[in-house]
């Protein structure tokens, strides 16, 4: 049985200071798991931040009882600053500290050994054999007990701590717990929401692993058990349910059942704790537009153009808090094409929506909503043949059915104001049957 090592580093794609996206998978992938292979010790990464990023008792679990760690210091990023600072306050030595070449340690840094890994100008790992055998033959060396915490090279006084090999294998059937259920969620996902409910059953949601509570949440997403989502939420631990990933999701769930006053509380709530956000406020706007749709079906013209400016307005706030997503941004533009006449910000709003979401797809790390943003955008702009070439690049990305009905409807409104408008849109008609198959398929 290897030994556990901890992996303490960003997730996804994120900017460095001179602006270049890093692809910390590809260098957990292409780096850091295979040398972990080569120096024979089992991998963890640490929880996503999609978790709301607190620290909750698993993670610290991991900091203090895994043997080994490995901390990947570009971007900065304050939380593996602080759970770093956490692994040297309680072991010696056996962490090893990483970060990609050219980064500026901050100042009280500067004194650890930190190794080194090249990236290209794209964010991607630039010589993966040489640094994957750079960081492999750095762990094996952390095995001869040499002192790599500040704290405990600087006082030499101070008292090391003993941590019990009950207590670590205890941890470690905990991780293999966690490894166990994931992967049931994952095959559960493929068979709907009763297979889900069958991995729910099993657990003990209050006290579970939060990252296997955070996965059975998503899996009803992924299933549009939304009912499920809501139960669940009351279930979890109040550190978990607190969390904002949670609090949005949750939210989302309330709209999709129709609870849209319970939906904006919880998302008004938010944005006045921690500000504008591009995914709270893109799902806020979500909720009024769904609003807006029910007053036109209601016969309600004034009540219906007072949400549609609510939306507009809650898009429009969620998109310049990031101009960098591009998901809020392309939904204030659709909703300002549904306005008598067009709104005249969509002229200006418009190329910078279409510079965000350029600049992610030149990332090379773009997901369905990229793809979806773009197929919007080439609709709105008339442009059948991009918007074809985006339609065959976001089928190829759907992961659950529901983003690709968003879009759907998204199509369908730009399609029914200009038809009002006299404007031949049957083609707009066709995408969105292909889309609507491809949702159909997932």
């Amino acid at each position: 049985m290897q030994p556990l090592c901890f992996i303490l580093m960003p997730f996804g794609t994120k900017i460095d200071e001179s602006g270049r996206p890093i692809d910390f998978d590809k260098v957990y992938a292409q780096v850091i798991r295979p040398a972990c292979d080569a120096a024979e010790l089992e991998p963890i990464r640490a929880d996503e931040e999609t978790a709301g990023g607190f620290i909750h008792k698993p993670m610290f679990e991991r900091l203090m009882l895994c043997p080994f760690a490995v901390a990947d210091l570009t971007t900065a990023n304050p939380n593996v600053f602080y759970e770093l600072g956490v692994r040297h306050g309680i072991r010696p030595f056996t962490t090893v500290v990483v970060f990609g070449k050219g980064m500026r340690l901050p100042f009280d840094l500067a004194p650890l050994r930190g190794l080194p890994y090249e990236l290209d100008a794209q964010g991607n790992p630039a010589s993966p054999d040489a640094d994957r055998d750079a960081l492999a033959e750095r762990l094996r060396a952390s095995r001869d007990g040499v002192e790599d915490s500040p704290l405990f090279q600087l006082v030499t006084d101070w008292p090391r701590p003993e941590i019990a090999r009950l207590r670590t294998d205890t941890f470690r059937e905990l991780v293999e717990y966690s490894k166990q259920y994931k992967a049931k969620l994952r095959d559960a996902r493929a068979s709907g929401g009763a297979a889900v409910a069958a991995v729910e059953a099993e657990l003990n949601v209050r006290d579970a692993d939060p990252a296997v509570v955070i996965d059975l949440f998503l899996s009803y997403r992924a299933v549009e058990d939304w009912a499920a989502m809501v139960t669940l939420t009351s279930r979890m631990s109040p550190v978990v349910a607190r969390t904002v990933m949670v609090r949005e999701q949750h939210a989302f769930a309330l709209n999709r059942l129709g609870r849209r006053d319970e939906a904006e509380e919880l998302l008004t709530a938010l944005i006045a704790e921690r500000g504008p956000s591009s995914e709270t406020n893109g799902l806020l706007g979500r909720v009024y537009k769904d609003r807006w749709e029910e007053a036109v079906s209601r016969n309600e013209p004034a009540r219906a153009r007072g949400y549609l400016r609510k939306a507009i307005e809650a898009y429009r706030a969620g998109f310049e808090s990031d101009w960098r997503d591009a998901y809020p941004g392309v939904n204030a533009v659709t909703l300002m094409e549904l306005e008598e006449p067009v709104n005249p910000e969509q002229a200006r709003l418009l190329p910078v929506v279409r510079y965000a979401v350029a600049r992610r797809l030149a990332t090379g790390t773009a997901d369905y909503w990229d793809h979806a943003t773009r197929l919007e955008l080439s609709v709105l702009a008339g442009d059948r043949q991009g918007a074809d070439e985006a339609l065959a690049d976001a089928l190829a990305a759907i992961r659950e059915s529901w983003e690709a009905k968003t879009t759907c409807r998204n199509l369908r409104l730009i399609r029914e104001a200009r038809e009002r408008r006299s404007t031949e849109s049957a083609w707009v008609a066709e995408i969105e049957k292909e889309l609507a198959n491809g949702a159909a398929r997932h």
